[in-house]
């Protein structure tokens, strides 16, 4: 019989396997124990989201019919639920549609009101901030249409959407900090920099332009603004660091003058004037580069738009983009330098 020295004593090999055996056999079974929780904790978490999603899907459903419809009774809403797949063939309870209600205000800010003179019908009570371009509205319109292709299922090879690098998984780190004051340790590839580094920001609002998400964040080592767009982060943690956006920042003047998220000190705000020629000028129209923007001449052939913008990188890039439809007016030294880039493009 061999020997084994077990917690400094030795004991004989007979006896090993069966306690080998049995604790073998425990582990194994400890083992399949826990692993089965995990998986009932995995498919729990999944149940969850699952059911959180669901949830959303029907805020926004409700939303959306209630505001394209003005004024709409339970019972014409529910005609609507039963022809959408959501509802299973089962009508939305009175409760239920009060809690919808209750919980719709409480994440949008969105206000279900009845009028009872008018037959109990039901309506968005701030409509007109539905009007507006705010955040909310785009993200209620995305889920909308959304919700929409998921109900068409033959329509969905028709509606085709653009591919974007949107670092959506980094937006939710993003928000927490902005409401729970924690710094951020980020590590960011900058398309102006060879090499990655990391930095602890303090983000002070997001923004969004040409679909993608960007971050206005402070640098508390170097006491500077500066804009990360989310698709360059490559990894994000929250910190114990606390950080506070001072009470007079206004983020939406932060960009007034810019054209996008460029903010030059190179470059002040001034008076551009861009002549644009032919049918683009109904694209200007209908879609201004800028909130300052102003048709302030108007020929058979040509208009003249003015604004007051600082002359930054994209902004001339974007005039660039429209080639000879549209000529700078003034000032010279825009004229002279968007002059010298077309030439530069024509030379090569």
């Amino acid at each position: 019989m061999s020997k084994i020295c077990i917690s400094g004593h030795w004991r004989t090999w007979r006896c090993c396997p069966v306690i080998f055996r049995k604790n073998s056999r425990s582990l194994c079974q400890k083992e399949a124990h826990v692993a089965g929780l995990s998986n009932i904790l995995l498919n729990l978490h999944k149940n969850s989201v699952i059911m959180a999603r669901d949830l959303f899907n029907r805020y926004i459903w409700l939303v959306d019919t209630i505001h394209r419809a003005g004024k709409i009774t339970l019972q014409e809403i529910n005609s609507k639920w039963l022809r959408n797949s959501m509802s299973g063939g089962v009508e939305l309870p009175l409760k239920t549609f009060h809690n919808h209600r209750k919980a719709i205000e409480e994440i949008f800010d969105i206000n279900i009101a009845c009028d009872r003179k008018d037959g109990y019908r039901y309506y968005i009570e701030n409509s007109d901030d539905l009007k507006s371009g705010s955040i909310r509205v785009w993200l209620l319109n995305t889920f909308a249409v959304n919700n929409l292709i998921n109900e068409s299922q033959d329509l969905k090879g028709r509606i085709l959407p653009e591919d974007i690098p949107s670092g959506q998984k980094f937006l939710t780190t993003v928000i927490e900090s902005m409401r729970d004051g924690h710094t951020l340790r980020m590590t960011y590839k900058s398309f102006w920099k060879p090499d990655e580094y990391t930095v602890e920001v303090g983000p002070y609002f997001i923004k969004i332009f040409r679909q993608r998400w960007y971050m206005i964040a402070s640098v508390p080592s170097r006491n500077v603004l500066r804009t990360y767009a989310l698709d360059r982060i490559l990894s994000l943690e929250t910190t114990e660091n606390t950080f506070s956006m001072p009470e007079d920042f206004n983020p939406k003047e932060y960009f007034q003058n810019s054209f996008g998220v460029i903010l030059d000190e190179k470059c002040p705000p001034e008076f551009i004037e861009l002549k644009v020629y032919g049918t683009k000028r109904d694209y200007f129209r209908t879609l201004p580069l800028h909130h300052s923007q102003k048709e302030i001449k108007t020929e058979e052939d040509y208009s003249i738009f003015q604004y007051y913008i600082s002359p930054t990188y994209d902004f001339i890039q974007e005039i660039l983009s429209h080639g000879y439809e549209v000529e700078v007016v003034s000032p010279s030294h825009l004229k002279g330098y968007i002059r010298w880039q077309a030439e530069t493009i024509a030379s090569r």
